[in-house]
């Protein structure tokens, strides 16, 4: 585990830390789908991720889930740490978006590495920062975007994080993300199409 903490985290944290977390932390598989954080769950550790990708999601009580942002190597779920150090119970869903490698740190480690490492509190206070803008622009999205706008947009997010431009995935997976309708995401799937901005295959969706 210490080597795969050095390769993602060595040029963050310090080597006495690595070797704190490597000591205290538990190595979780996870494969595409996979739910790590369910909502109401009471959330014991803290996750670091190695490898692969996480999208967030909001609850909505009425209509389903919203996407907030992904995380990927390197990142933590702000949102997972206010429920670590509030010990409330977890308001967002972490589904896998690819399959991957997590660490999951003790709560309690965590408050101590803030006493006793500076790297440690700077990760942390730059997680919750670079999170904060991530949900400002979710905000930015439904207040101000149209839903072609908010769907290219979407496309482009995804296509970054697997580091591919051919996107598998279905329209009811998109308009459940995106708190829409089947209907209207294939609706405007077919208009990019049209305009050459995707191409859509059978089981795929490819930008270009």
């Amino acid at each position: 585990m210490k080597e795969l903490l050095q390769k993602t985290y060595g040029f963050i944290f310090e080597e006495k830390l690595i070797e704190e977390i490597a000591a205290v932390s538990l190595l979780r598989d996870f494969e595409e789908g996979d739910i790590l954080i369910d909502f109401g769950d009471y959330i014991k550790k803290m996750p670091l991720l190695l490898e692969g990708a996480i999208k967030i999601l909001r609850e909505d009580f009425d209509e389903g889930e919203l996407l907030l942002y992904f995380i990927e190597k390197g990142d933590t779920c702000a949102m997972t740490m206010a429920c670590c150090m509030g010990e409330t119970k977890s308001e967002i869903r972490a589904v896998a978006e690819t399959k991957g490698k997590v660490i999951m740190i003790p709560v309690y480690k965590m408050e101590e590495w803030l006493g006793k490492y500076k790297s440690w509190r700077n990760y942390v206070f730059n997680s919750y920062n670079n999170r904060l803008k991530e949900m400002l622009n979710a905000i930015d999205n439904l207040a101000f975007m149209n839903m072609d706008e908010r769907l290219i947009t979407y496309l482009q997010d995804k296509s970054k994080i697997i580091h591919s431009k051919e996107i598998h995935t279905t329209h009811q997976e998109i308009a459940y993300d995106l708190h829409t309708s089947r209907v209207v995401i294939s609706r405007l799937l077919k208009a990019l199409e049209k305009e050459g901005r995707i191409k859509l295959h059978r089981a795929s969706i490819e930008l270009n």
